[in-house]
């Protein structure tokens, strides 16, 4: 018998995480089209001037969470407000695939706040043709604009990869949402989980678990991440109904690379379904709270009397 095993022939025989923990569900694929030609619609899309590779490694990367914040939508039909919309995977899903009326709007921070225009390059799915859709959108700023839009405007509101990279108030961005959207409108919100199981594994082997500083300025990196049960408390506090919230993996689980996923399996298996990449969440309105501070295991340093 052999003394000594190399390290990547453990690995091997580790069991992979997806066979500890059910952290991907099935994906809610549109009627009539199967995963490998809405897989190769995804990564048709290219916004014109973009570098092509990057697109489509992008599109290739998060294409499950893609299409299950299509699957929340699907069914929700009228007017919807899909913010931070560039580079336009999930906008075209929901142009595609779903009843909704769609308007965009995108924060770069390098023009003046107002309505512009991409061209967004795709593969037409029945046909096989390639087409080119004209996006319109407003640029501003969530955190600190007003949005411009009227009280009450929206059916929908997709709030997708954005509450991870706000610095200062994410309290004030969720009332603005609330403002523009029916009294019965939903609110779906999608953001990478602090709590997942490649963050648990990189702790224990003494890796850091936070974004390095972006080329991008501080907008382009997450300044705070969350998890499912802080994401429910902070909408809750703001005045939404949660109806329906989980947590997946998109793209390879690395967890095998830190450590023994099989030796966390006792202590963490209470939480399993809270161990994904991905949080993905939907909410209704709630007309009868009316949040007037903010909530105190959030929010530190502020005026007393502005905090509960």
């Amino acid at each position: 018998m052999l003394r000594h095993i190399s390290q990547e022939i453990l690995k091997r025989l580790r069991k992979a995480p997806s066979m500890i923990f059910p952290l991907t569900p099935p994906l809610p694929l549109p009627v009539g089209v199967n995963e490998q030609e809405l897989f190769e619609y995804v990564t048709s899309i290219r916004v014109q001037d973009a570098p092509e590779a990057e697109m489509r490694a992008y599109g290739t990367h998060d294409f499950r969470r893609f299409v299950y914040t299509l699957g929340l939508a699907k069914d929700i039909k009228g007017n919807c407000l899909e913010l931070g919309g560039n580079p336009y995977f999930t906008t075209m899903l929901l142009k595609n695939f779903t009843e909704l009326n769609i308007s965009i709007a995108n924060y770069f921070g390098n023009v003046e706040n107002g309505e512009y225009i991409q061209k967004v390059d795709y593969l037409d799915i029945k046909n096989k043709t390639n087409q080119t859709e004209i996006i319109n959108y407003q640029h501003f700023n969530v955190e600190t604009d007003k949005f411009p839009y009227d009280n009450e405007q929206f059916d929908l509101v997709i709030f997708g990869e954005i509450i991870e990279h706000l610095l200062n108030d994410p309290s004030k961005v969720l009332r603005e949402i609330k403002r523009i959207l029916k009294k019965n409108g939903q609110l779906i919100l999608t953001t990478p989980n602090v709590a997942r199981l490649e963050n648990i594994s990189r702790l224990i082997s003494g890796a850091n678990i936070y974004d390095p500083y972006s080329g991008y300025g501080p907008y382009g990196r997450h300044n705070r991440e969350y998890n499912r049960h802080e994401l429910v408390n902070l909408l809750q506090f703001e005045g939404f109904d949660v109806i329906d919230h989980f947590t997946a993996d998109v793209h390879e689980n690395i967890s095998q690379n830190y450590c023994n996923v099989q030796d966390l399996e006792p202590l963490i298996n209470f939480r399993s379904s809270d161990l994904g990449q991905y949080i993905f969440l939907k909410a209704k309105v709630n007309s009868e709270i009316i949040a007037e501070t903010r909530p105190s295991w959030l929010y530190r340093s502020y005026p007393e009397g502005s905090l509960s």
